[in-house]
């Protein structure tokens, strides 16, 4: 049996109701900015990348999508996590967040939601919701 590299991630690809208004949103929340549009059969998708290409995130505009939000309960993305170095920058997000529009709450059930931050065995974790209701979320390692 031939082993294979280990891959990394290129890209998070998202489906949204309001392309340029995800944009906008992706924009100021991750820093990452529009460096190509690739139409496609029904749509486009604006890829969203930072400085060094390091996290990209294309974000799709379908013209059959019927403007339901996002729903984890059914077949497809769950939600996607993203590695922060510490807890002290998971409450550096929870402001960030909040400057950009998503509110504290005592649970992240809705678009433009975040969670407390909860420390958890594996690790402390900040979920939040974008405003088509895509579950996101921060990791910070366990501090020993």
């Amino acid at each position: 049996m031939s082993t294979v590299s280990q891959p990394t991630l290129h890209h998070l690809a998202l489906t949204v109701t309001d392309l340029d208004a995800s944009v906008r949103w992706y924009e100021e929340v991750f820093d990452v900015h529009p460096v190509m549009d690739l139409p496609h059969r029904g749509g486009v998708g604006r890829i969203l990348a930072d400085a060094d290409h390091r996290l990209m995130i294309a974000l799709h505009r379908h013209e059959t999508n019927d403007g339901r939000l996002c729903d984890e309960t059914t077949t497809g993305l769950d939600h996607a996590g993203f590695s922060v170095g510490s807890r002290a920058e998971l409450e550096q997000w929870q402001d960030h967040l909040e400057a950009h529009g998503v509110i504290r709450s005592d649970t992240a059930d809705k678009p433009l939601t975040q969670s407390p931050i909860a420390d958890e065995p594996y690790a402390s974790v900040l979920v939040f919701r974008d405003q088509d209701n895509i579950q996101l979320e921060f990791f910070a390692p366990v501090q020993q």
